[in-house]
């Protein structure tokens, strides 16, 4: 409440009426009263800026409980007091029932009493008011996270040979999805196809467009498109989708071969994975690579992004991550992990015997402690691992 309770006062006895006014000057509460005789009146006296609703349950145009369902239908937020000359404890449980915060009987209040059942409706209502946005909240919160969950990809592979695993860490507090994506398909021919990408900023505008992206991607490849073209279009998918011509997406998309010996590459704008082979950890060239997606279509080609050649072996890991991974500082300083902490750091958590999620919860765990606190960026990471089959 700002400055004075406004009360409005439902009564067509102008006794009453002037008995209720004395009572509350008496009893020192700061109030403003507005007086109405009818249900009418009282419907074109109500405003937002009533506090609470002093209300009798026999008036010229109304009675009873359906007088008192009309009044809590016009009150919004206010709090409702019946104060009636019926002393019908039973009619009473069943206004409270109905919604009314207390019910009083004329003649057996004075005005401390009355004054102080006018503030606690007015609190208990706060109370209620302050729950039902809570639940409310609740709702949507729950709703979102399901939502979310069921956006997140559900790999497609069917290769005894492989291993997946994934971690996805959105930027936003209370989040469950951000502006970076990841997919991985398995096609007819045997072919495996990764893909990792990063959407400027980390709000719910570039989670939606990563969503979106990363849908379109999943069906390209389904329908048999892949490489500089499919590069291409999801270009003039991002052109078309994008709230903001300023808005950008960095992409690695990766096509490992049915020998599963190697892979093509096609790096738009993005950090290239790491190569785990046996103990060693080396970072992917970055070279040849084109530009992040968000070009204007007449600007690029289906050639802007050039593919590169990756010999795996026989066993091997693919950990493809966003930016967020390597951004983290290092120390007190301005100085950031890249590439060449990340490997480092990928050194050690292999040296250490860390595989499949443990090795990606080791590297999160140790680039978050180098870091001083949670990472503030989407981070999306993606280990795609192949053993001999026996």
């Amino acid at each position: 409440m700002d400055g004075r309770l406004r009360l409005l006062l439902i009564e067509d006895d102008p006794g009453d009426a002037f008995l209720v006014e004395e009572l509350l000057a008496d009893s020192g509460l700061d109030v403003e009263i507005l007086h109405a005789r009818t249900l009418g009146e009282a419907r074109r006296k109500m405003s937002a800026r009533i506090h609470c609703v002093l209300a009798d349950m026999s008036l010229p145009d109304a009675g009873g409980l359906d007088l008192l369902r009309e009044v809590l239908g016009l009150t919004g937020r206010a709090a409702v007091v019946v104060l009636t000359g019926l002393a019908d404890a039973h009619l009473g449980v069943r206004a409270v029932a109905l919604g009314a915060e207390d019910y009083l009987v004329k003649g057996e209040v004075d005005g401390a009493l009355l004054a102080r059942a006018i503030r606690y409706a007015i609190e208990r209502k706060r109370a209620e008011e302050s729950e039902r946005r809570l639940v409310e909240a609740r709702i949507v919160s729950r709703e979102n996270a399901r939502l979310e969950r069921g956006l997140l990809p559900v790999p497609l592979i069917d290769d005894g040979t492989l291993a997946h695993h994934a971690r996805y860490r959105p930027g936003r507090r209370r989040a469950l999805l951000g502006g970076d994506f990841y997919d991985t398909v398995q096609t007819a021919d045997g072919s495996v196809h990764l893909m990792i990408g990063d959407v400027c900023g980390h709000g719910p505008d570039e989670a939606a467009l990563g969503v979106c992206l990363r849908m379109a991607w999943r069906t390209l490849v389904l329908a048999g498109h892949t490489g500089e073209g499919l590069l291409a279009t999801l270009n003039t998918v991002l052109g078309h989708e994008r709230r903001s011509e300023e808005l950008f997406t960095t992409v690695c998309t990766m096509t490992v071969d049915p020998s599963r010996r190697s892979a093509r590459m096609h790096l738009a704008g993005h950090p290239a994975p790491l190569l785990f082979d046996g103990s060693e950890v080396v970072s992917v060239p970055e070279e040849p690579s084109g530009p992040a997606l968000g070009l204007p279509t007449d600007l690029v080609g289906d050639d802007a992004w050039p593919a590169a050649d990756i010999e795996l072996g026989d066993t091997w890991d693919l950990l493809l991550y966003t930016d967020g991974l390597i951004e983290g500082r290092i120390g007190q300083g301005s100085a950031r992990l890249g590439t060449e902490g990340l490997v480092a750091l990928a050194r050690e958590a292999r040296g250490a015997g860390a595989s499949g999620d443990a090795l990606i919860d080791a590297l999160m765990a140790r680039v978050e402690a180098l870091n001083g606190e949670e990472l503030t960026d989407d981070v999306a990471v993606l280990l795609l691992s192949r053993q001999e089959s026996r």
